[in-house]
């Protein structure tokens, strides 16, 4: 008989961000942060631990340099760029004015 696919769990489910932590994870975590002393408070009634979610970083940007850079390979590359800047004039002398 097959599995019901509610019940069927995804691949990494187990690896995936939870709001809520147990126990143990929040008293590891209080202990890092050093709020919180085993052997001078109680695990019941525990302080509230935010859980950030961890977000997979972004490329950075380049610098304003790099980019005048990278802007003026392809000018230097060939013929094709300056084609393509002579066509662009006549492109807006074709267009109708308004």
């Amino acid at each position: 008989m097959s599995l019901h696919r509610s019940l069927k769990t995804k691949s990494g489910a187990l690896n995936q961000h939870r709001n809520v932590l147990t126990r143990a994870e929040r008293i590891a975590k209080l202990s890092e942060e050093d709020r919180f002393d085993a052997s001078k408070q109680s695990a019941l009634g525990l302080v509230k631990v935010r859980s950030i979610k961890v977000a997979a970083g972004k490329k950075p940007k380049k610098a304003e340099g790099e980019a005048a850079e990278g802007a003026a390979k392809p000018a230097a590359a060939g013929a094709k760029a300056p084609a393509a800047a002579a066509k662009a004039p006549a492109a807006k002398a074709a267009a109708p004015k308004k």
